[in-house]
């Protein structure tokens, strides 16, 4: 099945992206991948302060998934979802590598300024690496023209 692999955060663009992909996956049959990342935290000395941080961190993602979902649940698309923890980049890649299902890995850029860490990782240094496409979804699109190109 031809699978979208979607990163999910708090930003505008990441709702847009996640739009695309069930849209997509709705019109040809395929299915999505919703992930969250937990960046690494910052070390700090006093260890039930770590876990409180990390837990907050860990609960705000399964809210961020449980959100995502239900938008493309709506689409008629039933996502799979994943939370991991790492550096996103690397995080990106393990998942891709370990599924062969995924046909594309779909990202939004910001509206305006820089087009976000992951876009350009993806789209600079390590452009042409991924063994599938990379889908960018522009963040100043508004959904009417989004829903008629996807």
């Amino acid at each position: 099945m031809r699978t979208y692999l979607v990163v999910i955060d708090d930003s505008p663009e990441s709702a847009l992206g996640l739009r695309f992909a069930a849209r997509r996956a709705a019109r040809t049959g395929g299915g999505v991948i919703i992930l969250a990342i937990i960046p690494p935290q910052d070390f700090v000395a006093f260890g039930g302060v770590q876990a409180t941080i990390e837990a907050e961190c860990r609960e705000h993602a399964e809210e961020l998934v449980a959100a995502a979902s239900d938008a493309v649940v709506q689409e008629g698309v039933t996502p799979q979802t994943m939370i991991k923890s790492g550096k996103p980049a690397e995080v990106v890649r393990e998942v891709i590598g370990a599924s062969d299902e995924i046909a594309a890995l779909v990202l939004a850029t910001a509206a305006s300024g820089a087009p976000g860490p992951l876009v350009a990782h993806f789209t600079g240094q390590d452009a042409g690496t991924l063994p599938c496409p990379v889908m960018l979804v522009p963040g100043g699109i508004d959904t009417a023209r989004l829903d008629a190109l996807s």
